[in-house]
């Protein structure tokens, strides 16, 4: 019969070893070199006495930290019933206002505007460089971009209360 120590390891027992070498690391008492060998070790061990040497310096049960519940104000909601935000400390910089979710919008249909420009700039350039049609695919650029600035205007104007 064989001894105790000359019993071959389950997976159980290598994960069970590891978990206590990171808690072991987790508290500051094994470094990363440290904890790295010892895991390595744990998962290549074949009997219990590969698993013995590498928990012998550690504490037996590990001493759970104590923990400060952090105080937390209550959220506020707003009259329409979403959340409000939490008042900006004083000392701390707001951030600049914009006039919406995504600004104003007229922004974003200028950029579309000159990227789209320029991708038709650069296919007009290359067809003539190379004197024939090539793919137009700058459509697939201006294309579902305009459609998201579509969507998002059509968005807006319906979620704009009426006056």
């Amino acid at each position: 019969m064989a001894e105790h120590g000359a019993v071959r390891v389950s997976d159980a027992e290598r994960e069970e070893v590891a978990r206590r070498l990171l808690t072991a690391h987790g508290e500051g008492r094994l470094t990363l070199v440290e904890y790295d060998e010892r895991v390595r070790a744990a998962h290549a061990a074949v009997v219990r006495d590969d698993l013995v040497p590498l928990l012998t310096d550690l504490p037996a049960g590990a001493v759970p930290p104590a923990r400060v519940p952090v105080q937390r104000p209550a959220p506020t909601r707003r009259p329409d019933g979403l959340r409000a935000f939490a008042p900006v400390p004083p000392g701390v910089p707001a951030l600049p206002a914009f006039p919406g979710p995504c600004g104003s919008g007229r922004g974003a249909v200028a950029a579309w505007a000159t990227v789209s420009a320029v991708n038709v700039l650069i296919w007009l350039a290359v067809s003539l460089g190379s004197a024939a049609v090539v793919y137009p695919w700058w459509i697939w650029v201006a294309g579902p971009w305009g459609v998201a600035l579509a969507l998002g205007g059509v968005g807006r104007a319906v979620a704009r209360p009426r006056t």
